[in-house]
């Protein structure tokens, strides 16, 4: 799930707003993509989409009812972040995965840690009860700490699972209770 976490970063930074993602903020949003797409390992991908892809994307998760949010700071978009399907079978409906992409000039100031809380917040509201990461590369220590920090634990590891940038890359699952998680069943739509 998106890139290496981050703590929060000097004091005096001007603060961290999280909205709705809007279809005039998709070329920040594309271009903070594509530079994970090709200088990091936490998208498997390694041609970064086109604007058009990253807006079918986005269309395509707004139409099933999950949030889709960036994060701005001094007026620019530092990173974005959404909920999407874990698996399209009926049983994993009440299971969510998350996405965290951070600017490169915002890593370590706090962008990710206020987006991963707001995907908590928006995936309890919204009557989930489980979060999943899927972290690309398991030396993604800013990323793994984050997740711990916000409630995760670790699910597993599939080595070697992707090869990219001429390397083998892990992945790294992680998951959290949204709500009352399994503690009851869930209630009928």
């Amino acid at each position: 799930m998106g890139s290496p976490g981050d703590s929060a970063g000097p004091a005096k930074e001007s603060a961290v707003r999280v909205r709705a993602g809007g279809k005039d903020d998709l070329p920040a949003i594309q271009a903070i993509y594509a530079h994970h797409v090709r200088h990091g390992l936490a998208s498997f991908e390694e041609t970064p989409p086109d604007l058009a892809e990253m807006r079918r994307r986005r269309d395509a998760l707004l139409a099933g009812g999950y949030p889709y949010l960036v994060a701005e700071r001094a007026g620019a978009i530092a990173g974005y972040a959404h909920l999407g399907p874990y698996r399209p079978r009926p049983a994993y409906r009440y299971s969510v995965e998350g996405t965290v992409y951070v600017a490169p000039d915002q890593v370590r100031r706090g962008i990710g840690r206020a987006l991963l809380a707001a995907l908590i917040e928006q995936g309890t509201a919204r009557g989930y009860r489980r979060l999943i990461a899927v972290i690309g590369d398991s030396a993604n220590q800013p990323s793994i700490g984050l997740h711990e920090a916000l409630g995760f634990e670790r699910a597993g590891l599939l080595p070697a699972v992707g090869f990219k940038h001429g390397r083998w890359v892990d992945s790294v699952l992680m998951q959290r209770a949204l709500g009352e998680g399994d503690s009851s069943p869930p209630q009928p739509a």
